[in-house]
């Protein structure tokens, strides 16, 4: 086993403008034009680093972030996968919690509280760890995964050893790098979390709550 460092990012900003109209379950959106220029940033910001691959989920603000980035990293593979779809990562008991978190938790459906862990662990499975395959003295596997915020949360929350619910509240920027580094022994390093050293002041905060300040 080698070092495995888990690049992660938020899909850039969606565009808003496609939710009208827009009929009742998960709206399939892609990105605006800020967005497009966020992950084009990214791209030139992960320029010249040697991955592995670059995973992304299925929704298209994923699939184009992903593609956007990948014009900057020639030669490197590019999967869809549902590990890196937007899932409720944990069933969360909402007892104890702030009402917002009750609210925003109630949401979900049965089967989405089934599901969604499910595919979340099997996520964790995949990429929260060192790579296999490699021998001693190589370098380390770098891997970028295109997701959304809850598992990003979860995947941080994962390396911290931190409780379960903790999850919650943890906000990513769009287009934001987070950063975690899965050796062969000792526990995860938490590298960098919300790193947006690549976008310029206009292009930030997006995707964060209303009341946050850049």
């Amino acid at each position: 086993m080698v070092t495995r460092l888990l690049y992660l990012t938020r899909h850039a900003e969606q565009d808003l403008s496609e939710l009208n109209g827009s009929t009742a379950g998960e709206p399939d959106t892609g990105l605006s034009e800020r967005g497009r220029q966020q992950a084009t940033l990214l791209g030139e910001r992960l320029r010249g680093r040697r991955f592995a691959a670059v995973h992304h989920g299925p929704l298209r603000r994923a699939a184009q972030t992903a593609e956007l980035i990948a014009k900057s990293l020639p030669d490197v593979p590019v999967y869809e996968t549902e590990l890196a779809g937007d899932h409720l990562p944990h069933d969360t008991d909402p007892t104890g919690l702030p009402p917002a978190y009750a609210t925003f938790l109630a949401q979900f459906s049965a089967a989405q509280r089934v599901d969604g862990p499910q595919v979340t662990a099997a996520a964790v499975r995949r990429f929260a760890g060192p790579a296999t395959g490699a021998t001693a003295g190589d370098e380390p596997v770098r891997e970028l995964v295109v997701t959304h915020t809850f598992l990003i949360g979860w995947l941080v929350r994962h390396a911290l050893d931190a409780p379960e619910q903790r999850w919650l509240g943890l906000n990513s920027h769009n287009a934001g790098l987070t950063v975690i580094r899965y050796g062969p022994s000792g526990p995860p390093n938490l590298i960098a979390v919300n790193d947006v050293a690549h976008l310029p002041v206009e292009l930030r905060g997006t995707g964060l709550p209303p009341d946050y300040l850049v």
